[in-house]
């Protein structure tokens, strides 16, 4: 046991290592980030390489800042392990969707999908209801990441065999399955908003409808009017024929393989975990591999490892059904794991709360301040990568100031959402954007422009903020629940995980 000199000590110590400390200001923040971005833009934009070193470089910068203000390298390293175990529970639902992608495609799951959706829809149709159907399915398991590895890649497979163009398609997708992931009470970012401010979930959910509900029919309609005008342009019923042809020839086309992605369904719909439900469906289609599509033990075993492979001399047919298993994954979970170590810097070190507090001195008015709230979350998003960042950060440093201007807690936890949730999908070395370029196949430049949802919804949001349509206040003799600070603190990292 330490002698009470030796506690006194210590505590010295701390005490002059903290004096030795300088606070890190905006000048450092901007410093690290303009190195970062300025790094990530010539890398990816000029070079059209990969953004994994762009980011290193400005975890580098971060890690010489940080340190030049006092702190400890073995502090410094701690940060950077918080940031990565804020992705952890995104890691292993990567690495899960990378199974359940080779095991469906080896088990005919996809290729069924793919064959009655190219049977039943009208192309002039199919865009809206692709947009549609992942919102039900995103809505009922909470999902979108899910939805997009299961009902997003066989849509992208029927769009593509339509002629449609893969950007458009994904951009259907990613606005189905956002929405209903956003609308769902069993979606963790939802859950998250809501627990952090001390709103309840239900009241949260409905006041998200007046600003996420019109961006959805303005998406519905503008889908239309797209699929009118592009599937009676390139519609060929010949080619659809072929691959039609193309896929019975190498796989069991069965309806009773829906049954699988059905009981995944019905799993998370009585309320069982994401993680177990996805581990049945990847259980479930490596035995129908076996079983239904007649492949052998090392067939099944290759597919969930390096994906599902064929030659079937049809190379659209290739394209769609060659991929999925896990070594698919590690390049979105390598980058998850960079961007995740700057993240942990730059929030732990106070480089990001420095600058929303040089926002905070700009936002006068109840328009500003949710103005605010809505940049922020979109900054932390291209800064630290990762979605469930940009909604505790802001959601912590924004608190006080909503109750200070009699806003309702309800208002802040919906722009976190709008700002937040729904943006993500624009960054492309963001863990959102890794993990649907390598899940559907496309870009975030070409789905961008389609992800019509995702980018609407900010903007109304900004619209009733200025307006103060629908921007709920606080009643003026009651108060309470409103320091969301005090009674709501900041998740730890095993709450989130």
């Amino acid at each position: 046991m330490q002698s009470k000199e030796e506690k006194n000590a210590n505590v010295e110590n701390e005490e002059t290592v903290e004096k030795k400390r300088k606070p890190l200001g905006v000048g450092a923040s901007i410093f690290t980030l303009g190195i970062m971005i300025a790094a990530m833009l010539f890398t990816v934009a000029v070079l059209k390489k990969e953004p994994h070193i762009p980011l290193m470089i400005g975890t580098a910068v971060a890690i010489g800042v940080t340190m030049l203000h006092g702190y400890k390298f073995d502090e410094v390293e701690e940060m950077m392990y918080k940031g990565i175990r804020h992705a952890l529970p995104a890691i292993v639902i990567i690495i899960l969707v990378g199974l359940i992608i080779g095991s469906w495609i080896g088990s005919g799951v996809v290729a069924t999908m793919i064959y009655y959706g190219l049977q039943l829809i009208d192309p002039a149709y199919f865009l809206a209801v692709v947009v549609l159907l992942c919102s039900i399915v995103a809505l009922a398991i909470g999902s979108s990441w899910s939805t997009m590895a299961t009902v997003g890649v066989a849509s992208m497979g029927v769009g593509i065999s339509m002629g449609i163009s893969p950007g458009m398609v994904a951009g259907a997708v990613i606005c189905g399955s956002y929405f209903g992931d956003k609308m769902s009470p069993l979606s963790d970012t939802t859950n998250l908003a809501s627990g952090l401010t001390d709103v309840d979930l239900f009241d949260h959910i409905k006041h998200m409808m007046y600003t996420t509900i019109p961006a959805l029919v303005i998406t519905l309609i503008t889908f239309f009017f797209l699929g009118q005008r592009f599937g009676n342009k390139y519609f060929d019923a010949k080619n659809i024929e072929k691959i039609l042809t193309t896929m019975q020839d190498n796989f069991v086309i069965s309806p009773w393989l829906l049954l699988i992605p059905l009981a995944v369904i019905v799993l998370v719909v009585f309320k069982v975990p994401a993680i177990p439900a996805i581990c049945v469906g990847i259980v479930l289609g490596f035995f129908a591999q076996i079983f239904v599509q007649g492949g052998s033990l090392t067939d099944a075993l290759t597919a969930l490892q390096t994906g599902y492979t064929m030659e079937s001399g049809n190379k659209m047919v290739d394209e769609l059904f060659n991929r999925g298993g896990l070594e698919s994954m590690f390049y979105t979970i390598s980058l998850t794991l960079v961007a995740m170590t700057f993240g942990g810097v730059l929030e732990y070190s106070g480089m990001l709360s420095a600058l929303i507090n040089v926002i905070l001195k700009f936002a006068k008015n109840t328009g500003s301040l949710i103005a605010s709230v809505i940049v922020s979350c979109i900054g932390t998003n291209f800064t630290c990568s990762e979605q469930y960042i940009s909604i505790i950060v802001p959601g912590r440093m924004y608190a006080q100031a909503f109750k200070d201007k009699g806003l309702h807690a309800k208002n802040l936890s919906r722009a976190l959402e709008d700002g937040g949730t729904l943006t993500s999908v624009f960054v492309p070395w963001n863990t959102c954007g890794v993990f649907i370029a390598s899940t559907l196949g496309v870009t975030v430049f070409e789905y961008a422009p389609f992800a019509i949802l995702n980018f609407l919804v900010p903007i109304i949001s900004i619209i009733f903020a200025y307006t103060g349509f629908k921007i709920v206040k606080l009643p003026k003799e009651d108060n309470e629940g409103a320091d969301v600070r005090k009674k709501a603190p900041l998740p730890n990292d095993a709450d989130l995980a």
